[in-house]
């Protein structure tokens, strides 16, 4: 892939993509829709962000300081939650960062690339189309539910899908008539135009054959879409629409409703929270000054910065819950460094990508909320259970890292003095501090794993604005808007999977799938076993949260049945799938790690596989060894 559009563990193309917005120079009447409809909504998510930050952060001084709990706190969350989510998707669609897999597309020359691009953009807008009457049905039929605390009807957030949907529909028109080939357009929407009729066609006779329309539409239809490059999301929706519509007689305002279940649970409100937190500590200077006082430890010995890099992200990763920012932040003040030393470039991406894989089960990771939203386990729990290991895949890291720079030549390298360590630490103090807070404040009741993100989040522009004197106030509403796109995009996967998720437990797969597993010989040891190269795949494939939530309901209930605790088996495929997430040639957080470091993929491509085989040793030992997943609960 030459260029890279990157969302949160997503990769897309871009260059002349027409699912990027148009040049500011491009005066077109489509280009000033498009425009216009940017300020439409960009300035709403961004308020919807601060306002999330401020009732949450209002009800957490209420109920702990004042001792008056704001009883209608929550229920306000819950509804700007809704709109924050499909306003959110209405920026990443705009923006083409929806999460795609474009590892096929990505290697076709740039008119069949552009062809695909439109298909994605026709593929997206045909399962809006299918949903856009059902969610105003749905919002319609909530005019009847009145909200507890404030006593309002229940529309009011419901309204949100259908706006949604609406907007999105308006966005792929736009782009449809900024292509410049219309025969691309009109290929587009015959062949989806066609496929969907041969379907329709077929309905009759898929109805006898039962759950193998679950391979037909979960496994072929997705397949094709995902690597099509149309946008996971909506890949994982037009499965599900045709499958329950042509295979079943589920009215579509049921999907609909479990869409929304799926992206209102109050605890995803950490998503967004906690993406914003992760690009204030760098436009803060935290990350930098966390950093630099590691680096300042280990400046002077073989290979290490490496090992600060490894420290590094652990650290930052124990503050921001989105992979990309942890590596935005790290990445920039350690490569110049590293490369003056005689790192190659190759190597610094690798073990980059590495790093993202090992601090996976780091909290407040996004991974560790969602498992905790979709299965039921301890937020509390998952949070405790994932530091050690993160500290043992780290020492894996590190014994490669020694491996490989035990003979480096360090004659022009100055060792850091005591004073200069002192003055490092004093000011990575406060930003060393968060982490501890963050947790302690969870720990100890202070706050739910939701609003701990707003104490972060205030803790650190308070840091920024007296302590480390750097707030670029100009940058405030982009990384609102930016924290809206991702967390939008990520939102309308979990509410797409987990539709999918649930048209598979009404098959029956789910029963079928647990007998199977409990079936296998070797009880736990197997079943761990199969459960690491399928998510190591999944990861690949579908990527970390699409898989989690599509998956986690099903095989989580069948680890209790055959004796793994719930937290082991968390960290156990929490760390498998960022292997896939992060290994070559399809995981796309490798090419997000090759984007920040600005580095050629090919480049990392031999380096990475010492990494991953040491990460992998580390997930044998992780599983093999429970303790080190639940040893501090």
């Amino acid at each position: 892939m030459a260029g890279l559009r990157l969302t949160e563990g997503a990769v897309a193309a871009e260059g002349e993509s027409i699912l990027s917005p148009p040049p500011r120079n491009d005066h077109s009447i489509a280009s000033k829709l498009d425009r216009l409809l940017g300020h439409l909504v960009e300035f709403p998510v961004a308020v919807l962000v601060v306002a999330e930050v401020v009732i949450l952060f209002a009800g957490i001084i209420a109920r702990y300081v004042v001792h008056q709990p704001l009883i209608w706190s929550d229920e306000l969350a819950s509804i700007l939650f809704l709109w924050l989510a499909m306003l959110g998707a209405v920026v990443a669609f705009r923006r083409g960062e929806h999460m795609r897999m474009t590892a096929l597309v990505g290697m076709m020359n740039p008119q069949r690339r552009a062809f695909f691009d439109v298909i994605a953009i026709v593929g997206a807008m045909a399962f809006l189309l299918l949903i856009v009457y059902p969610a105003y049905d749905y919002a319609h039929e909530e005019t009847y539910i009145t909200t507890p605390a404030l006593e309002i009807t229940n529309a009011w957030r419901a309204a949100a899908l259908p706006v949604g949907a609406g907007l999105m529909i308006v966005s792929a028109l736009i782009k449809l008539f900024q292509v410049s080939n219309l025969r691309h357009v009109v290929m587009a929407v015959a062949l989806i135009g066609a496929l969907s009729l041969v379907l329709w066609l077929l309905g009759p006779s898929l109805k006898p054959l039962g759950n193998i329309n679950l391979l037909i539409f979960f496994v072929g239809v997705v397949a094709a879409l995902v690597l099509s490059g149309v946008p996971i999301a909506f890949s994982f929706g037009l499965a599900t629409f045709g499958y329950l519509a042509l295979t079943t007689n589920v009215p579509m305002i049921v999907v609909i409703g479990r869409m929304d279940e799926g992206m209102s649970h109050l605890i995803l409100l950490a998503v967004p929270l906690f993406v914003f937190l992760g690009v204030l500590i760098e436009m803060t200077g935290m990350a930098r000054a966390m950093v630099q006082f590691l680096a300042s430890l280990l400046g002077h010995v073989r290979g290490g910065l490496s090992y600060v890099l490894i420290g590094a992200m652990y650290l930052v990763s124990g503050i921001s819950g989105a992979k990309a920012a942890d590596m935005a932040a790290v990445a920039p003040v350690l490569f110049p460094e590293m490369k003056a030393r005689g790192a190659k470039p190759g190597d610094l991406v690798a073990l980059l990508s590495a790093t993202g894989a090992q601090t996976e089960t780091i909290p407040p990771s996004l991974v560790l909320i969602t498992i905790g939203s979709v299965t039921g386990v301890s937020i509390a729990a998952l949070f405790t259970g994932g530091l050690l290991p993160g500290v043992v895949l780290a020492v894996m890291l590190c014994f490669v890292v020694w491996r490989r720079y035990r003979h480096e030549d360090l004659s022009h390298v100055t060792r850091a003095t005591g004073r200069q360590i002192g003055r490092a630490f004093v000011i990575a103090l406060p930003a060393l501090a968060l982490p501890f807070i963050i947790r302690a404040s969870v720990v100890e009741g202070v706050a739910t794993a939701t609003e701990v993100s707003t104490i972060g989040i205030v803790y650190s522009i308070v840091a920024g604005l007296f302590i480390y004197r750097q707030f670029d106030w100009a940058r405030l509403k982009p990384m609102l808007v930016d924290t809206a796109s991702l967390s939008g995009a990520i939102l309308l996967i979990i509410g797409a999977a987990t539709g999918m998720a649930w048209a598979l437990t009404q098959s029956g797969f789910s029963r079928e799938l647990a007998a199977a597993m409990t079936g296998l010989p070797g009880g736990p040891i197997t079943f761990l076993a199969v459960s690491i190269v399928a998510f190591i795949i999944l990861g690949s494939v579908l990527e970390g949260i699409p898989a989690i939530v599509l998956f986690g309901p099903l095989l989580f209930p069948i680890a209790r049945q055959v004796g793994v605790h719930e937290v082991h088996y968390a960290m156990v495929v929490i760390l498998s799938m960022g292997i896939g997430l992060f290994a070559p040639p399809f995981g796309v957080g490798y090419y997000a790690a090759c984007a920040i470091g600005r580095v050629n993929p090919d480049e990392g491509m031999r380096p990475i596989w010492g990494y991953l085989a040491a990460l992998i040793l580390g997930i044998i030992l992780v599983a093999a060894v429970p303790w080190i997943s639940i040893g501090f609960l």
